[in-house]
């Protein structure tokens, strides 16, 4: 019998009664092949790794996170808060010391759902990788945090959540924005004025194998991580990266998942995309169980895979080990000027409009952050979608001065005598939602 060396925590919630369709690749399949993947090979008979159910997520625990407009209940089913729920559960065991490690194996995912919230985009209505850290901060006191996004599509929703947030660090590993979806996260992208080299971005090229990955794992997030020095990492686990995968164009192998996990060694692990239901994710799952337990993961190998078929040329690695050296930069050496703010007054400014692919709706947005000198600085956006519009959303965020709290607060006062739809100011200091 395999004796681990770290103790695992399994949170196993396959969504029976939620997909986008019944042919859409995301549906409950994705997390059953995995399953009986796991229990074929007698993974849960090792002593050391338990399977748990999931948590259900609280309207709170959205709403610590989220502006979701109309509210909350408009925008998610049960299915959406037990799989924040399982990322909840994920997190209590390794601060309650029951689990060593944790990966939350639920659906449906997150890391498409921004700040602002009208429906879904990328198969995502509400971010659970967030509910799941704010959650952390609220009841442990947890501050620093680092994510790494090893989806093979952009986190946009992550990294709008935090952007302005000095106290995380996000680092994403995608396929380059010119050529999938949501068609960004390029090495410019690089955090808002207050958390400048917070946000790291390393768009790799189509056709990028294990080597590659690797790569950038060991020469950019492996030394960004040691310099910031944060008290949990989560990898929010996407596996479409793999060369099997229907709707991306990377070359990732099971083994290479494996390794970057033994590698990156994270505390918490969060499934988000993966869509080759039967070549992937059933080998993908088993190798990263395994290393994050500390087992031997080397027999976990597709049958069809055949390194040398995914063999990198030297200008495919070249152009890697360039968009690596630029990422590593941007953070050591942020730029501190942007000439492309916008300033409003004390407000700095920028707008955005947003698809929301899912649920085929268009959202405005102008998004003001007041320019402090003693904290991040209130968060106001001015929202308006095909859903919902003349909404208003305002946020006191943790850690504010006293200054920003009352700013806050005046800022809700004035909003209530306009003429909005709908009002939410989420004050993280008092721990309260007002609408």
């Amino acid at each position: 019998m395999q004796q681990v060396k770290n103790r695992l925590g399994v949170i196993f919630f396959p969504a029976f009664d939620w997909a986008i369709s019944p042919t859409h690749p995301e549906r409950e399949e994705r997390l059953l092949y995995t399953m009986d993947q796991l229990k074929e090979e007698g993974i849960f008979d090792i002593p050391g790794i338990t399977e748990y159910k999931p948590d259900v997520a609280t309207i709170d625990d959205v709403e610590r996170v989220h502006f979701c407009f109309p509210d909350v209940k408009s925008n998610v089913t049960d299915s959406h808060l037990i799989s924040a729920g399982g990322t909840i559960k994920a997190a209590r065991l390794i601060m309650e010391k029951d689990e060593d490690k944790a990966f939350a194996l639920v659906r449906p995912p997150g890391h498409h759902a921004m700040k602002v919230v009208h429906g879904g985009r990328g198969f995502c209505n509400i971010n659970i990788e967030a509910i799941m850290i704010e959650y952390l901060r609220d009841n442990y006191g947890i501050k620093k945090v680092a994510i790494v996004d090893t989806d093979c599509h952009h986190g946009d929703g992550s990294q709008d959540i935090y952007w302005h947030d000095p106290d995380t660090l996000y680092i994403s590993i995608h396929q380059d924005g010119r050529t999938l979806y949501p068609g960004s996260g390029f090495t410019h992208e690089i955090g808002g004025p207050k958390a400048k080299g917070k946000t790291i971005n390393i768009p790799l090229p189509p056709n990028t194998s294990d080597e590659g990955f690797l790569y950038a794992l060991e020469h950019v997030v492996l030394p960004i991580l040691e310099d910031f020095k944060p008290e949990i990492v989560v990898n929010s686990a996407g596996q479409d990266n793999h060369y099997t995968d229907p709707i991306t164009n990377m070359n990732f192998s099971a083994t290479g998942y494996a390794t970057l996990n033994k590698m990156l060694d994270p505390d918490l692990v969060v499934l988000e995309g993966g869509y080759s239901i039967q070549g992937a994710l059933p080998y993908v799952n088993l190798g990263i169980v395994l290393a994050l337990a500390g087992l031997d993961y080397s027999y976990v190998k597709e049958p069809d895979y055949d390194p040398a078929k995914f063999k990198m040329d030297t200008k495919t690695m070249d152009y890697i080990k360039r968009i690596c050296e630029t990422a590593y930069n941007n953070y050591f050496s942020p730029p501190q000027s942007d000439i492309t703010l916008e300033k409003d007054g004390d407000w700095i400014v920028r707008d955005k409009e947003i698809f929301y692919d899912t649920s085929y709706i268009v959202e405005k947005q102008k998004e003001y952050l007041y320019d402090c000198n003693q904290c991040r600085g209130v968060l106001k956006i001015e929202t308006s979608s095909t859903r919902v519009t003349n909404c208003i959303a305002i946020e006191a965020p943790l850690n504010c001065c006293e200054r920003c709290l009352n700013i806050a607060y005046m800022e809700y006062e004035k909003a209530k005598k306009r003429a909005y739809s709908h009002i939410q100011f989420i004050d993280r200091v008092n721990k309260k939602v007002l609408k």
